[in-house]
């Protein structure tokens, strides 16, 4: 730069800067299931079953043939977003979903059941607020769903609580 000018152009703030790749992130996940699916055509019908751990603080999403023996794509909220706090958002499992989503079109699944499971035991038995958003996700991606199944661990009898015999002194 000569001597004596100085540079005139306008500095975004980081607010603004941080909603534009948010946007441009969300759009180039589902753009990228979306080239996934144009690049690579399916050669039959290819079942998958899609195992989601939905709990308060994390969603985790893994792909697997039906025997569940084979692992085919694996994601979590925990790879999508930086802050632990929104681990457990529907936004993170959302994108989690759709990157599972890309690797599993790339691999051929064409139809998906779906297993949802909450932490269960004597700990809540209701999914997550991620649970809701994956399967949308997942049917937006073009999966055809054959079946959703809840496969929390309900205790017939119970398990030990933690806090002994008194409980939890505060």
């Amino acid at each position: 730069m000569p001597k004596g000018k100085t540079d005139k152009t306008p500095q975004k703030s980081n607010e603004q800067q941080k909603a534009k790749t948010t946007k441009k992130s969300e759009l180039s996940l589902e753009s990228e299931v979306q080239a996934a699916a144009q690049k690579f055509k399916p050669k039959g019908i290819r079942w998958g079953v899609a195992h989601i751990y939905a709990s308060k603080n994390d969603t985790i999403i893994t792909l697997t043939d039906l025997s569940g023996a084979e692992t085919i794509a694996v994601g979590s909220g925990g790879m999508v977003v930086d802050n632990d706090h929104e681990e457990g958002m529907p936004y993170a499992a959302m994108q989690a979903s759709y990157k599972v989503a890309t690797k599993a079109i790339e691999k051929g699944v064409t139809h998906i059941n779906i297993k949802i499971r909450a932490p269960g035991g004597h700990r809540t038995k209701t999914p997550g607020s991620g649970a809701q958003a994956v399967v949308r996700a997942l049917a937006r991606s073009g999966f055809r769903i054959g079946s959703i199944e809840d496969v929390t661990p309900i205790p017939t009898d119970t398990t030990k609580r933690p806090g002994g015999r008194r409980g939890r002194r505060v």
